[in-house]
């Protein structure tokens, strides 16, 4: 059905990432590829002050090592990527570096500002040029 599919996965919800990565399996084409990535946010500069001064190339390292036990607990078939960034904005630029036809992203249970989707699903769902798949 779809020829590259981009799974990202938040760090603080992998059984949700393990969900939706084997869901792109079973909607990938023959020959196909899946993009499994995390985005590893921005920590503002009156915040880092006080944090350790590697905590986001820690981040990234640790966002690497769970995608790829991730990935090998699904037959290691995905390629993997992390940045660093603003999620909504990096998967929606990674999509379209990649040419994706579709994306699937996890929601969270929505608050007062994001009634039917989480934040970062909204945008996604907004703004791409891909279908989106929400699982909720």
């Amino acid at each position: 059905m779809y020829k590259k599919i981009i799974v990202p996965v938040e760090m603080g919800q992998l059984e949700k990432g393990e969900k939706i990565l084997a869901k792109a399996k079973t909607l990938l084409d023959t020959g196909g590829e899946i993009v499994l990535m995390s985005v590893t946010e921005i920590v503002p500069a009156y915040v880092a002050i006080e944090l350790p001064a590697d905590l986001v190339d820690q981040s990234v390292r640790d966002a690497e090592v769970k995608l790829r036990e991730m990935n090998a607990k699904h037959g290691g078939h995905a390629r993997i990527k992390v940045v660093i960034g603003s999620p909504a904005r990096d998967i929606l630029n990674i999509a379209e570096e990649e040419h994706a036809d579709l994306i699937i992203i996890g929601s969270h249970r929505p608050d007062f500002y994001n009634y039917l989707i989480g934040a970062t699903a909204d945008r996604v769902v907004r703004h791409a040029k891909c279908s989106v798949l929400v699982d909720r």
